[in-house]
This record gives C-alpha cells, sequence and structure tokens, in this order.
C-alpha cells in the first residue's frame, strides 16, 4: 500500500482543468493558418487551424440542438478524415464521449460495443453506411445518424433512420459556441479492446489523461511547430495512438490520408515525400510495404527529418536499417496498448552510458527493444501466478504491470475483469524483461510464450530473426502441442514473389540466438499471415489451424 502524505497547501490553480477544448483552442490562437491537409475522393485539399476550429464550433452546436447532452456517447464510423479530425474535439467538448468504432471487428461484436456504450448517435461515412446498416437492426440506445459525405442528402440512399447530413447541418449553425470547461475526470473517448477473447472490453480515457500523456508524448518525440504529422494509424484506435493531440498541443501541420489500404501504402509514401512529413506512427504490417515501395523508387527520398514509432510488433531490425540507410527516416521502436492510451515506453535515443560501450550491430539490435519506461508511468514485472516482482537484470521474465494518469484503472461495466488488475497496477499479459540500463524487453504474451521441455522460447525473437532474410515479407512462430515435448515451435513465412529458401538460410539466421533444440520443427510457406482487427498476427487463429500438426496424426485443420 502506497503512503499518501499531504504537506503545506499550494497556492496554483489546482482547480484549472487539463481537456482537449484548451487544447485545440490554444493550437487555434497561436497557429490559426497552420494546414491540415487532407484526402477525399483521390483528391488533396487543404484548410486551416481556424477553419477547422469554425466547423468544429458548428457541430458542438448542431450537437447541442440534437439534444445530446453532457455524458453522452456518441459514435464515429469513419477513416483518418477530415471530418474525424472535427470529431475529436467537437463531440468532447460538449461534455460528451467520443465512442471509437473499430471497422476491423465483426458486426456481431460492433453492435455489443454501441450498446455497452449506450450510443445516442453515430456519425457515419459515406463509404461505410453498409457497415452501419447491417448493425442498425440490433442497436438498443442509438436515436439517429450523420451521414458524411460531399453529396447532398437527397442523393444518399441508405435504410438509416432518422438521419441527418452533416454538411447541411452544420451550415447553418453558429460558428459561435460556448466551450463549456469540461471537467478533467470526465470520459473524452471510449475504446474498446479487440476482443480477441471474449467480448471487448471498454477503456474510457479522461481529458487529463489524455492531455498528460500528449505532453508526455509531445516532449518524448520532439514535436514541434514545425513537423508533420501523417496519421497513419486508424483513428478509430486508441485516439490513432495520441498523435493527433500531439500534432494539436504543438501546432503541427496535418496530413489525413483518408481510406488507404495496407495492401497498398504507396499513396501513404507519396504524401510523405510531397508534404515533407515528419512524424508518424504505424506497425511493422504497415512499415514493411512502404519500405518495399521505397526501394522500387529511382529516386529514393530524404525523410532525414522524420521519427517513425513502431508499435503491434517488435520492428524488424532490417526494417529499420533499411528506412535509415534509404532516406535517412529513424524507426522508433515504441510499446502500448489500448489500456495504457497507450505510450508507456519508448526506445527513441539510446542511453548515454552505453553509446561507447557498444558495437554498431549491437546497437541496432539494443532498437529492437520496446526502450526505457516513459516518466510518470510506474512499471514492474511480476510472476503471473504470486504477484511477486521478478529481478532487472534482463533475464529474469515477467508480467509486465503498469499504473499511472494514462493507464485504465477499470474496464467500463465489467464485472468479472477485477483479475486484470492487481494492487493497482493493470496486468498487461505480456511477458518482459527490464535489463540493467533499464530497457524494456517483451518476449511474447504470456499465453504464446513457447514452452518446450520445460524452457521457455520467445517466438518473437524468432519472428524477428527470420524477418532478418531479405526474401521474407513476413514470419510468425507459435507453439504447437506436442506430445512429448509440450509445445514446439511452428514458423509460417510469406516470401517475395512465393520464393523458397533453402534450410540452411533460416537456420543460419536462428543459430545466432537460438540454440539447435529450439529451432522450429516446420517452416510452412504461406500465401498470408491471419492478423487480428489491429493487425497483429492472430497467433490463436495459428495454432487452432495447425493444433494436431505434431501430434501423431500429422495433421492440421483446414
Amino acid at each position: 500500500m502506497v503512503r499518501m502524505v499531504k504537506g503545506c497547501p499550494s497556492t496554483s490553480m489546482n482547480d484549472y482543468q487539463l481537456n482537449t477544448t484548451t487544447m485545440i483552442r490554444h493550437a487555434v490562437r497561436n497557429y490559426p493558418d497552420r494546414e491540415i491537409v487532407y484526402r477525399s475522393n483521390n483528391q488533396i485539399h487543404r484548410y486551416t487551424y481556424k477553419e477547422a476550429f469554425t466547423r468544429m464550433a458548428k457541430m458542438a452546436n448542431f450537437l447541442e440542438k440534437l439534444g445530446v447532452t453532457p455524458g453522452d456517447k456518441i459514435g464515429v464510423l469513419d477513416w483518418n478524415s477530415k471530418r474525424h479530425f472535427e470529431l475529436y474535439f467537437a463531440i468532447p467538448g460538449t461534455g460528451a464521449t467520443l465512442l471509437q468504432m473499430n471497422l476491423r471487428i465483426s458486426a456481431d461484436d460492433l453492435s455489443y460495443v454501441t450498446n455497452h456504450s449506450e450510443a445516442k448517435y453515430i456519425f457515419v461515412d459515406e463509404s461505410l453506411l453498409p457497415v452501419a446498416e447491417a448493425i442498425a437492426p440490433y442497436l438498443t440506445t442509438v436515436e439517429g445518424f450523420i451521414v458524411m459525405s460531399d453529396k447532398p442528402l437527397a442523393e444518399i440512399k441508405t435504410s438509416l433512420s432518422p438521419i441527418y447530413h452533416y454538411e447541411e447541418c452544420i451550415q447553418t449553425e453558429s460558428a459561435d459556441y460556448d466551450w463549456p470547461m469540461i471537467d478533467e475526470t470526465t470520459a473524452y473517448s471510449a475504446c474498446y479492446t479487440s476482443g480477441t477473447t471474449g467480448r471487448p472490453k471498454g477503456v474510457y480515457y479522461s481529458h487529463r489523461n489524455i492531455y498528460l500523456h500528449t505532453m508526455e508524448a509531445a516532449a518524448l518525440i520532439g514535436a514541434n511547430s514545425h513537423d508533420c504529422l501523417l496519421v497513419i494509424v486508424p483513428m478509430f484506435h486508441g485516439q490513432s495512438w495520441g498523435f493527433v493531440h500531439v500534432a494539436a498541443m504543438m501546432g503541427a501541420k496535418i496530413v489525413l490520408p483518408g481510406r488507404y489500404a495496407a495492401e497498398d501504402t504507396s499513396p501513404l509514401v507519396d504524401l510523405m515525400i510531397e508534404e515533407n512529413v515528419t512524424f508518424a506512427g504505424g506497425s511493422p504490417a504497415i512499415f514493411l510495404p512502404m519500405l518495399h515501395y521505397i526501394r522500387t523508387l529511382e529516386k529514393k527520398p530524404d525523410l532525414s527529418k522524420a521519427r517513425f514509432l513502431s508499435g503491434a510488433t517488435e520492428p524488424p531490425v532490417s526494417m529499420m536499417r533499411g528506412f535509415k540507410e534509404l532516406t535517412g527516416a529513424e524507426i522508433i521502436h515504441a510499446y502500448g496498448a489500448t489500456e495504457t492510451t497507450p505510450l508507456v515506453a519508448i526506445n527513441y535515443q539510446l542511453n548515454p552510458n552505453l553509446l561507447n560501450k557498444i558495437t554498431e550491430d549491437e546497437k541496432w539490435d539494443l532498437r529492437r527493444k520496446q526502450g526505457m519506461p516513459v516518466p510518470g508511468i510506474d512499471i514492474k514485472l511480476c510472476d503471473p501466478n504470486t504477484g511477486e516482482e521478478v529481478p532487472r537484470d534482463g533475464k529474469s521474465v515477467g508480467e509486465v504491470c503498469l499504473k499511472g494518469p494514462w493507464i485504465t484503472g477499470a474496464y467500463h461495466h465489467a464485472p468479472g475483469t477485477e483479475s486484470n488488475f492487481r494492487d493497482g497496477y493493470w496486468r498487461s499479459g505480456d511477458a518482459g524483461t527490464i535489463d540493467e540500463n533499464g530497457y524494456l524487453k517483451i518476449v511474447d504474451r504470456i499465453k504464446d510464450v513457447i514452452k518446450s521441455g520445460g524452457e521457455w522460447i520467445s517466438s518473437i525473437d524468432m519472428e524477428n530473426a527470420l524477418m532478418g532474410h531479405p526474401d521474407v515479407l513476413e514470419a510468425v512462430v507459435v507453439g504447437i502441442p506436442h506430445e512429448k515435448w509440450q509445445e514446439r515451435p511452428l514458423a509460417l513465412v510469406v516470401t517475395k514473389n512465393n520464393k523458397t529458401v533453402p534450410l540452411e538460410e533460416f537456420e543460419e539466421l536462428l543459430y545466432v540466438h537460438f540454440a539447435k533444440w529450439q529451432l522450429p520443427d516446420q517452416i510452412l510457406y504461406v500465401e498470408e499471415i491471419p492478423k487480428t482487427s489491429v493487425g497483429k498476427f492472430n497467433k490463436k487463429e495459428i495454432v487452432k489451424k495447425y493444433e494436431l500438426l505434431y501430434t501423431g496424426s500429422g495433421n492440421q485443420v483446414s
């Protein structure tokens, strides 16, 4: 139990609230003409912070006229768009809570999320009307839908009812809105976990949470008004990792790409080059195709001022080196989760005590780690069964447990989830180590660690090693049930042009980091690796498909 004391009262304005309205108001006052670039219908458009703020005020007036009151939840079904950006501030600015509706989860889960949050209205992009129409019959609290389109309402065909039109509604509203001072403990937004085990769970971020996280992220990546953010992370997931708020707080230029496909990331690269992008966030599943596209360009872009934060899974060293050598861009490994807003560790600048003590190759290898825990967050590694803290020696593995001002302390209306918390800490489910220099390294999910003959094998390290091969696009490693050894590793690889790589070449890569007994029993070639709604490898699905591979029958489930 933490000992709490209270000393001499301060003279500070401790009742001045930290909220997102003060954040955007500051940006508009200081950087009214800073550009916001957005892509719509495959065309590039531009407007300014001041123009965006005017539209936010009009939307806030419309929401109140619609009957939206503080505490209401308002859903948004949209891509990384201009209107989504406006709703990031307009909805919470009234005291309502923005419900982030994940486009990658099933219709059943999306219906559940909408009902569980008791959403009152849903904003929906015209291209996503089929998604809204699919869940509409099952919604119990939604009173109407606001369609977002450049077409007039008369030209939009939908079964949704009642419907309103974003542009037509704000056209008649006043540009003056009496922004209330939002209590900082009010929920700014709600984001639900992807629900890979059980129903999605609601994480409700407070305004204070968002404000403090934004300040932290801005400081750690060195963001300022000369920067340009490309919004790659979906705005419906963990408020795009907080980067939209970082850009707004610091008055940076913002580039909103609209809808894009992971299968073709060339439009993202083109925007980076055209708009002189200096920071962005994404997963290796996005950055790797971007790198492959850059390799095809006759003239390689100069991205030497760019910092790209990579999350979701560990970035391959080959990818980090590729970006640095071809473009000058830094790939920075960062770590977090929906429950952590998300930033809790970042591997940006190497510990100065190590700079002259390790080789260049060792520095690159070190950058694979999740990095140093950020200031303001209390992190410890615990035995998942006993809760006892394990040593920070770089070898002892424990569950990553976290607490701090932007870590969730509970799930919204979710009885039965108490075991996700212990002694005031949120239990991440990640197995990791912390070395003597303070670097966090995630070795696996607790449930994904491969246990073979009583020893642990890190699937993440093995995946990274396999992706170090120049002909490998993606690799995943899972533990498959084995009659003698409990589990044995299985690797799935996706190669360039379906090329077959000699087994000796894979073994040569793996021998650097693994003992012979730890190597996968089989390496299978596949055309695609299943992924979850947030772009991570869906290891649960892979294990289910191949669970009989090592158990006598030798057959997999088709």
